[in-house]
């Protein structure tokens, strides 16, 4: 078998711009372990032909080809961080190969948010599909995906592996920054009065994955134990700076008015961890599988999350409860020291969940190639 996966490069792009990238070049990687698979490739419509540096370092085998040139190379095509040319997918088709959209964005936000915002979508003819693959954070959207494109939904493993990560940690090492949680910062935390400074890394680009709640969060955890935050990082907001919804928020906030909270664009977790945080919060709605996430857990930093999936790891608040988040901040504050070493197992125990190399990963995803090899399949969920 011979794989396609399409990815959408484009000038000055960046592996740390999203998730998506990384879980391009993990399911790449692990296809290329399954043996029954001869080669995979990358399906390029961006306009670079290359993938980002730090892809290219960590995956040099990878070969980036057109459309035009896919078209004699693969049996099956996986659409997943480029839309493909529904012309040249009818072809394919009609030559026999099997055509997969693997979703890993929020289906239902990105089928509703560009009408009520009036941004720009992408909107191809349903139907161009063999079957879909949904993430498990999207399982109940699946009827919402096979109604929609006409053809059956399957989960698939959530893969992510520190590869990418581990390169950036080497990175800022070699400039001086350290990545990752140091116990007894400021020597003794809240025994010594120090609060945590805390980063929020929400995009603010969707409703799925806003700052609103962990800016709540950290305020409240401030007005229970002053002193317990010592600053407030917002990122990802310089573009909604002046909105008045935006300002009302922020202006109501003891945080605010106390001179401990700085709103800044974008930056990527290591670079920004290793010299400005000590913890992160964060909160999603409907979304909350995340390498972002991950990324927080593999440094040892306290994760204040609202995401059920990784409610066994990190620091756990329920929905939007933002006094409950509050009161896990302050628990991180008063003890992520002492329980260092258990919070590092806990982690341990996600990263070899979702590791693309994991035995029990690679049959689910072996098993999908197949069953797409001798048939569309049927219209149910799996």
């Amino acid at each position: 078998m011979r794989i396609g996966i399409s990815v959408l490069s484009h000038a000055g792009q960046s592996i740390w711009q999203n998730g998506l990238g990384q879980n391009v070049v993990f399911l790449a990687l692990a296809f290329a372990r399954l043996p029954f698979v001869r080669q995979v490739v990358l399906i390029d419509v961006g306009s670079e032909r290359h993938l980002p540096r730090e892809a290219e370092a960590l995956a040099p085998g990878l070969r980036v080809l057109t459309q035009q040139e896919a078209t004699d190379e693969v049996d099956v095509i996986v659409e997943m961080a480029g839309a493909l040319d529904v012309r040249w997918l009818d072809l394919m088709r009609a030559r026999g190969r099997k055509v997969v959209y693997h979703c890993c964005g929020q289906p239902y936000v990105g089928l509703v948010e560009p009408a009520v915002f009036e941004r720009p979508a992408h909107a191809a003819r349903p139907g161009r599909y063999d079957e879909i693959w949904l993430l498990p954070k999207d399982r109940l959207l699946a009827p919402l995906m096979r109604t929609l494109h006409r053809c059956p939904v399957h989960v698939v493993p959530f893969v992510w592996h520190p590869m990418f990560l581990e390169a950036r940690i080497a990175e800022v090492a070699s400039h001086g920054v350290r990545y990752g949680y140091e116990a007894n910062r400021a020597a003794g935390g809240a025994q010594a009065g120090q609060g945590l400074r805390v980063a929020i890394f929400e995009p603010n680009i969707s409703v799925v994955k806003t700052s609103s709640i962990p800016m709540l969060v950290c305020d409240e955890a401030w007005r229970a134990a002053p002193g317990s935050v010592a600053a407030m990082h917002v990122l990802n907001t310089l573009h909604m700076k002046d909105h008045p919804g935006m300002l009302h928020l922020a202006n109501s906030l003891d945080l605010v008015r106390e001179h401990r909270a700085t709103f800044h664009g974008r930056h990527d977790v290591v670079g920004f961890m290793g010299q400005h945080a000590d913890a992160v919060v964060s909160h999603q709605w409907g979304n909350d599988q995340n390498y972002a996430y991950l990324d927080a857990l593999y440094g040892d930093y306290p994760l204040i999350h609202n995401s059920p999936w990784l409610a066994g790891a990190g620091y756990y608040y329920p929905g939007f409860d933002a006094a409950a988040g509050a009161a896990r901040l302050l628990d991180a504050w008063r003890g992520h020291d002492a329980r260092l070493d258990d919070y590092r197992a806990r982690s341990r125990v996600v990263f070899d969940a979702v590791n693309p190399f994991d035995d029990a990963n690679l049959r689910a995803y072996a098993g999908r190639l197949n069953a797409l090899a001798r048939h569309a399949g049927h219209s149910g969920v799996e």
